[in-house]
């Protein structure tokens, strides 16, 4: 099992990464969230005017992917952690998850400081090594829409200390993300609407 048993159509629309077969523990183990991410994968077209408008607290792109997921029982989660030693109790609180279902855990980095990506593998290996998640996935961008982003005028709204593929993977191949299994999915240009003015 691997990249492979992902469909055709969302196959040509993402790049994707696997890490630590998560795509087969998805398939075997979380067969409801699996069609989940896959049904939203398939569904997801981006009108080019999501990425000229500029970007707020929370991008058009995550507002939709929000609204589909939370549909089918996703929710942004918040974990209440701690380390305890004898009597002493610490506080370790983790970020909240973009979405979250059944122990599996999504993040959407479109358009942040690629920092954030760290934030994101560590907080998958604290939750996986608690045995809270499972499988962390990260959607992005691919490195290419650059030039679709240049094409739209918003090309300097994007630059490249983003969070994008190539600021990712070199993270989760230096074991940003420890024993997690991820798996990443990076927008390619199929994923953009093309502009109708």
């Amino acid at each position: 099992m691997g990249i492979d048993d992902v469909p055709l159509a969302i196959r040509e629309k993402f790049e994707i990464y696997e890490w630590k077969h998560s795509i087969a523990i998805l398939k075997n183990d979380f067969q409801n969230e699996w069609k989940d991410i896959l049904d939203m994968l398939e569904a997801l077209t981006i009108p080019a005017n999501w990425i000229k408008t500029p970007g707020g607290r929370k991008s058009e792109i995550a507002k939709w992917l929000d609204a589909f997921l939370s549909k089918r029982g996703w929710t942004e989660k918040s974990f209440q952690t701690a380390i305890r030693v004898d009597e002493a109790e610490i506080d370790s609180p983790t970020h909240k998850v973009d979405c979250f279902k059944n122990r599996i855990a999504l993040e959407l980095e479109w358009n942040n400081k690629d920092p954030f990506f760290d934030r994101d593998l560590n907080n998958f290996r604290l939750l996986f090594d608690l045995r809270t998640v499972s499988v962390g996935i990260i959607i992005t961008r691919c490195d290419d829409l650059q030039k679709c982003f240049k094409k739209i005028g918003r090309g300097k709204s994007y630059g490249a200390s983003t969070t994008h593929m190539k600021k990712l993977l070199p993270r989760i191949e230096g074991g940003g993300g420890a024993g997690c299994p991820v798996l990443v999915f990076g927008i390619r240009r199929r994923c953009i609407e093309e502009q109708t003015e």
